[in-house]
């Protein structure tokens, strides 16, 4: 079905829309999220092919943010631009993904890795994540407590997302955190900034601030991500030898983002 959508800036763009419909347990998703601090618009642009082949038109997530969405995002862009000291202009979510741009196309992936580990520890008070680690070992009580806790206070960064069940030790419990459209990832195109600026680095940072073991396993077809609390990343993860998009990439300068190894 032929419409528009109308942005906040007054600006008519011509597109095809369709409702999401996550296929979880929030099959009745809509277009736009009311009742909520954010809306969420679906929309299919034209676009060209990418690396899965046949894809003529895209969809993007429009966003939303509430007043604390706002407060949250810039407070860790300004925490990536300090650790780095790559700064920009840009206000929101392109703030924090131009920075995000900025140093995948200026580091190798160690360093990428490195940066967002050290941006983390600024960001969050060492102290607390101290007292939590002491007070509240490992334990199904904390690895479900962590899911809630990053589907209430990380929409603003990843999107919206649900909790799901897996098997621990024999039992199941709802340790898993499903998000069916990962906003970082879909708005840097980009596989090596998901690896080395989010995946990797946040797994090693909970691991260590607080002694949980934890593993992110983004669908790069869908966009989406589970992230599986009490989990350890497997030795052999097969989504670090993912290519990135050949067209879409935002980072893509002359280098493999991935790697950072000259084309």
């Amino acid at each position: 079905m032929n419409t528009s959508l109308l942005l906040q800036v007054g600006q008519t763009i011509p597109l095809q829309t369709r409702r999401l419909r996550h296929q979880s347990n929030l099959s009745n998703t809509s277009l736009i999220r009311k009742g909520s601090h954010y809306s969420m618009v679906v929309a299919s642009l034209p676009g060209p092919k990418d690396i899965f082949g046949g894809v003529t038109w895209k969809e993007k997530v429009v966003y939303k943010d509430s007043w604390f969405d706002h407060l949250a995002i810039q407070y860790l862009s300004q925490s990536l631009q300090h650790t780095t000291g790559l700064r920009n202009e840009k206000l929101g979510y392109e703030s924090l993904t131009e920075v995000a741009t900025m140093v995948s196309r200026t580091f190798d992936a160690e360093r990428q890795r490195e940066l967002v580990i050290k941006s983390l520890e600024k960001a969050f008070p060492g102290f607390l994540l101290k007292m939590i680690k002491k007070l509240f070992p490992p334990s199904k009580f904390m690895r479900e407590l962590s899911a809630i806790f990053t589907i209430v206070f990380f929409t603003w960064l990843v999107g919206p997302s649900e909790v799901r069940e897996s098997e621990i030790e024999g039992r199941r419990e709802k340790n898993v955190v499903y998000i069916p459209k990962c906003r970082f990832l879909e708005s840097t195109q980009c596989v090596g900034m998901c690896t080395n600026m989010c995946k990797v680095p946040c797994q090693k940072f909970i691991h260590d601030s607080l002694g949980m073991p934890v593993y992110m396993l983004p669908n790069f077809e869908e966009m989406s991500c589970e992230i599986i609390f009490g989990t350890k990343p497997p030795s052999d993860d097969p989504t670090l030898n993912q290519p990135c998009y050949t067209i879409q990439c935002t980072a893509k300068k002359g280098v493999d983002c991935s790697t950072r190894k000259e084309i």
